[in-house]
């Protein structure tokens, strides 16, 4: 494809950013009517309590306030659906209890939603929430996953007999039992994932609106979908899709977390129905903390057996998943999905990954960036360290001598996953050539100098992404000469808009500026599956080929029959069609205006539904040093060589690559959410949960060893998840590697000060 000044392959830097920068952006909250009621939420201070009554009379009664409901109030309404439900390993579906809008006989976590209060204003829906009074009856909670399958451990839902939510596994324990048995090695492992909180800069928010003429609603909020939200959305209130509008407008990201319909979406719409003005509803930071499904939180034990030569023979192993109180909407799916990849990029005949689901007193827990495949390649690559540790062979050398060839692709893994293309050596030499592997042992004696120690590590990783559905979707031409796309994924802050304007403008040669994209409205967007998955990009941008391919040619033929030549004659150039090899052109505008310019000749559609999976990969290094006296770590290079099949655009990319980087070392360093035994969220704002700033991180090093997907027409293999992937066992290798000075073989994340002087100080020792 021969490139384009703004076309596919270039650094156009993002068209949307001007009206970010300067304020004009419209989130959700910016786009509240006015006139409107406000709704707050009473949510339960306690983990486990039984709910005798609830008295709102006194609330009810107080100036402003427009609606209090309870449970008892919204029977006729449905709960929240789970959309992945799991098979346990017998057949047998798995334990699905109910998930009420609002809490109706007891409370299952702290930050329950209780009632739902609606007045004029905020501060006077809050002043009525305090003046509702719940008979809790609090009991014992169960916190912690291996906690609760402990005999005699509180249930979280009786009728239940059992915290067990599923349990089931990839693969057979009689195919690995005797690999293992006749192995000259077995390494292991055993890992905690911990719980994390998206903490995206925008809280979530919800307006809801009802017009009783037409008798339809409309949902206003902050999603990566508006499709999908309405099916979940409509499906709860009990009526048609078509009777639900919803709308996002700007996102201020996402992470996942953004995707699930939650308790405030249907409420505000009945509400809005019962008081007859629009309800509107905002999140505040430690809401965000109580009432948003959050992630990770695994605890897996990993074996991996080997013959006397290093190579890998057989991998066993035990995710034991945390899903909180309730199932949220793809909850049991994500460490099922995890895995399915737990053989990375390596050639491991067989493998049993067995995963084991609980219910805990506290939030559910769900998709977070990544959603399964974080944590299958943080253990996988923890064990592989450890395997290069106790056969002696170097770090990198027992990858290479284990990962897949570019021979043997298409490759199809034991959990059933087939892999299209990969070179995964020649990403990780790049990688450490780039680092400079081979010469850290210099660097980490000057630093023994300064009294610090220095630490290297690595992590090779394979994902999947840009699967399942599809994406349908135009590019028109408007009368003013400019092109509107409508597309159903969504964006969270990635550059969408950007993104797919270049490929406009690589079909029809114009300036992305001048390329409108519409998202984000079910009466616009009538299909669309959002974005999630890292596949707006691989999945979308193929749609816009399609649709941009199918334009040109129309419009090609409507300027011919203006210039009075064939359709092959004419060429796209500068923001117009031009006969080719002369000055006789007509604008993009003036083609609108042609009479013959019927509404579906300015129109090209495009659909495209991905045959399979895409696989990017690639290898992170990090480079660290620690303070002996302090504990506190600090990264000093990062390097990443990644293949993600073809770069779009170069800026984004690597946007992708560097904020999914920033979160993996925040899960690695710093992030935990912490419950005490009571089910106390001890972690509930920013004064308690640590995110990274500027100062934790280091300019990366990036590039891409590009090998073209083969079941993506442009090549196109998903990034925005990749990031998070590699960081997090590059950054914990790295710190461990730091910490052998002392003996110390194993850290569990978040690898704080604390922790690590700990280990430090136990090891009794001087560093060598």
């Amino acid at each position: 494809m021969k490139p384009k000044k703004f076309g596919i392959g270039q650094a156009v830097r993002r068209v949307e950013d001007q009206r970010f920068i300067t304020g004009a952006g419209r989130y959700n909250a910016d786009a509240l009517p006015a006139g409107r009621l406000t709704a707050v939420f009473l949510r339960s201070p306690h983990a486990n309590a039984r709910i005798g009554g609830i008295d709102t009379k006194a609330a009810a009664a107080m100036p402003g306030v427009a609606l209090i409901l309870t449970a008892g109030d919204i029977g006729h309404l449905k709960q929240l659906p789970c959309l992945a439900p799991m098979p346990n390993a017998d057949g047998n579906e798995m334990a699905q209890p109910d998930y009420p809008l609002l809490a109706r006989d007891r409370v299952r976590h702290v930050g329950d939603a209780v009632a739902m209060i609606v007045a004029d204003s905020e501060v006077l829906a809050r002043d009525a929430a305090e003046a509702i009074h719940v008979d809790y009856h609090p009991e014992d909670a169960v916190i912690g996953s291996k906690a609760a399958l402990e005999k005699g451990a509180p249930l979280v839902w009786p009728d239940y007999k059992t915290n067990l939510a599923f349990e089931n596994a990839v693969g057979k324990a009689e195919d690995v039992d005797p690999i293992f048995a006749g192995a000259a090695r077995v390494c292991s492992v055993e890992i905690v994932n911990q719980r994390l909180v998206a903490n995206f800069m925008e809280p979530r928010s919800a307006c809801g609106e009802y017009d009783a003429a037409a008798q339809r609603f409309t949902l206003t909020t902050s999603s990566q979908g508006v499709n999908g939200l309405q099916e979940s959305v409509s499906g709860v209130l009990g009526i048609e899709p078509a009777s639900l509008r919803v709308v996002t407008h700007d996102v201020g990201g996402g992470f996942g977390t953004k995707t699930f319909i939650y308790r405030e979406y249907p409420l505000v719409l009945e509400a809005a129905k019962r008081c007859g003005r629009a309800v509107g509803w905002v999140a505040d930071r430690t809401e965000h903390f109580l009432g948003d499904a959050q992630g990770r939180d695994n605890i897996t034990k990993a074996e991996m057996a080997l013959d006397k030569d290093g190579k890998f023979l057989a991998l066993r192993v035990h995710i034991l998943a945390d899903l909180g109180a309730y199932l949220s909407q793809y909850g049991p799916y994500i460490p099922w999905l995890g895995a399915t990849m737990a053989t990375g990029p390596y050639d491991i005949p067989k493998v049993h990954a067995k995963c084991t689901a609980v219910y805990t007193h506290s939030v559910p827990v769900d998709a977070y960036r990544g959603a399964g495949r974080p944590e299958a390649a943080y253990v996988l690559e923890r064990l592989v360290d450890v395997c290069a540790r106790e056969t002696g062979i170097p770090r990198e050398e027992i990858r290479a001598k284990n990962f897949i060839k570019p021979e043997q692709m298409p490759y199809s893994t034991p959990t059933e996953r087939v892999f299209d293309v990969g070179e995964f050596e020649s990403a990780m030499r790049k990688a450490l050539e780039k680092a400079e592997w081979s010469r850290f042992a210099a660097r980490r004696e000057e630093a023994k100098k300064r009294g610090k120690l220095r630490g290297i590590g690595l992590a090779s990783y394979i994902e999947c992404t840009a699967w399942g559905e599809g994406e349908t979707g135009t590019v028109a031409l408007d009368k003013d000469g400019g092109f509107t796309i409508v597309i159903g994924t969504q964006s969270n802050g990635q550059g969408h808009a950007t993104a797919y304007a270049q490929i406009v403008a690589q079909h029809l040669d114009i300036d992305p500026a001048k390329v409108r994209m519409v998202q984000g409205d079910t009466d616009i967007v009538k299909t669309g599956a959002g974005t999630g998955g890292s596949r707006s990009i691989p999945v979308g941008a193929v749609m816009v080929t399609r649709a941009s391919e199918q334009l040109a040619e129309q419009l090609r033929k409507l300027a011919g029959e203006a210039l009075e030549v064939a359709a092959g004659d004419i060429e796209f150039a500068d923001g117009a069609a031009r006969v080719i090899g002369t000055d006789r052109t007509i604008s993009f505008a003036d083609i609108a205006k042609l009479p013959q310019a019927k509404p579906e000749m300015l129109t090209g559609g495009g659909e495209f539904v991905p045959p399979d999976a895409t696989y990017p990969n690639g290898t992170h290094v990090c480079e660290l040093e620690i303070d002996p006296e302090t504990g506190e770590t600090q990264i000093v290079r990062y390097t990443v060589c990644d293949d993600f099949g073809m770069t779009l655009n170069p800026l984004l990319l690597q946007g992708q690559v560097h904020g999914g980087i920033a979160q993996g070392v925040g899960q690695a360093l710093m992030e935990q959410t912490v419950y005490d035994h009571e089910g106390q969220l001890l972690t509930a704002s920013l004064m308690d949960y640590q995110l990274p700033r500027a100062e934790n991180l280091v300019k990366f090093d990036f590039e891409t060893r590009n090998v073209p997907s083969t079941t993506n027409p442009l090549g196109l293999k998903g990034a925005g998840e990749a990031g998070s992937i590699g960081s997090t066992p590059a950054v914990v290798n790295a710190v461990i590697d730091a910490l052998s000075l002392y003996g110390v073989t194993a850290i569990d994340m978040p690898a704080t000060p604390s922790k690590i002087f700990g280990k430090i100080a136990a090891a009794g020792r001087t560093a060598n």
